[in-house]
């Protein structure tokens, strides 16, 4: 439990600064870094990569999966 806080908390923050915007505050970055993570390593599994190798490897597909949920978000609140 306290891992995936962690990890989504920095993937959140990473995905918030990666995006350029303020971000959503840091609960919602934590939510969106622990969702993204899971979708990460879903899509990532989907595409044949390997999405096991520790706490660095964690953060990097939590990152890529929050950032796409941010882009998602983003295009969901322009419209």
């Amino acid at each position: 439990m306290i891992y995936a806080l962690v990890v989504g908390l920095i993937s959140g923050w990473a995905a918030g600064q990666i995006m350029k915007g303020g971000g959503y505050g840091m609960i919602v970055d934590i939510i969106l870094g622990i969702v993204g993570g899971f979708l990460g390593h879903w899509l990532l599994g989907v595409l044949g990569f390997a999405t096991s190798g520790g706490f660095i490897a964690d953060i990097i597909v939590g990152i890529i999966g929050a950032v796409i949920l941010v882009g998602i978000t983003r295009l969901i609140k322009k419209a």
